[in-house]
């Protein structure tokens, strides 16, 4: 590329293989000082090749989503938070809809020792998460199968989606825009996390903080649609007088408190 150093090209190349990149580890790995590597990171997001984010830089794309693994690895203790939080606010004893998405599998995981749970969802891994537990039945929609996330998409997973009317939903989103705009980058996604959001009494969104920053071609719904929003770090300023003015109850998921649980739970 013109104009791109040797050392900005590689960094382009970890960006695309792990979907970002922080300061310190390329501080690390190049052996330059951090203000280097800031300059790196501004000059290609002046390029818009990538965008800036706390710490480092991500993928600026913003029709084309990142990979499974890329995304699984992106903000994963942050989404580990969302997901103990998140199932702390689910009842036993109650039906929920769980879409695609690696926040909705952290979920997934926080919730195993649930009771009485019925789970209808179009992302395998979820199904594979919680097929195990004798409590939690689990009921997977039909349709095509995204075999790059392991989703299941279609008119198929719609159709079946729409038989039902549960007590929760917990979506996720790949960008929320300052508008409130929940976005995503597959239209099939996107047709079957409505049809989510339509048959659920209760909607709750996970998403890390993360997504502020990023934009997708493809809107779930805006925030007004949803009942609970759950991140891990306070979201800009006009996404938190949105949620205040619609009535969307926010919760910043906190690591300590859910760490300090834990251990109240082993004691």
């Amino acid at each position: 590329m013109q104009g791109i150093s040797p050392r900005q090209q590689q960094i382009l190349v970890l960006a695309r293989q792990a979907g970002s990149v922080t300061v310190d580890d390329l501080a690390l790995r190049f052996d330059v000082t951090p203000q280097t590597i800031r300059k790196d990171l501004n000059e290609l997001c002046d390029a818009r090749l990538l965008a800036r984010t706390h710490g480092g830089a991500m993928l600026s794309s913003g029709v084309e989503n990142l990979t499974y693994e890329a995304r699984r690895h992106m903000a994963a203790e942050e989404k580990v938070v969302i997901g103990r939080h998140a199932a702390s606010l689910i009842p036993d004893n109650c039906s929920l809809f769980m879409n695609i998405g690696t926040t909705t599998e952290e979920v997934a995981r926080a919730l195993v020792h649930h009771e009485g749970l019925l789970v209808i969802t179009n992302n395998i891994h979820v199904a594979t998460i919680l097929m195990q537990r004798p409590k939690i039945e689990v009921i997977l929609a039909g349709g095509v199968l995204r075999k790059s996330d392991g989703g299941i998409v279609g008119e198929a997973a719609v159709d079946f989606i729409s038989q039902f009317k549960v007590d929760h939903a917990v979506i996720g989103a790949s960008a929320i825009d300052e508008d409130g705009a929940m976005l995503d980058f597959d239209y099939r996604e996107v047709r079957a996390a409505k049809a989510i959001m339509h048959n659920a009494r209760n909607v709750m969104l996970v998403a890390d903080a993360m997504k502020f920053t990023r934009t997708a071609p493809v809107r779930i719904g805006h925030l007004p649609d949803i009942d609970i929003f759950v991140t891990d770090r306070a979201p800009p300023e006009p996404v938190m007088a949105l949620c205040r003015d619609s009535g969307v109850r926010l919760e910043i998921a906190n690591a300590a408190s859910h760490e300090d649980a834990s251990m109240e739970a082993a004691e």
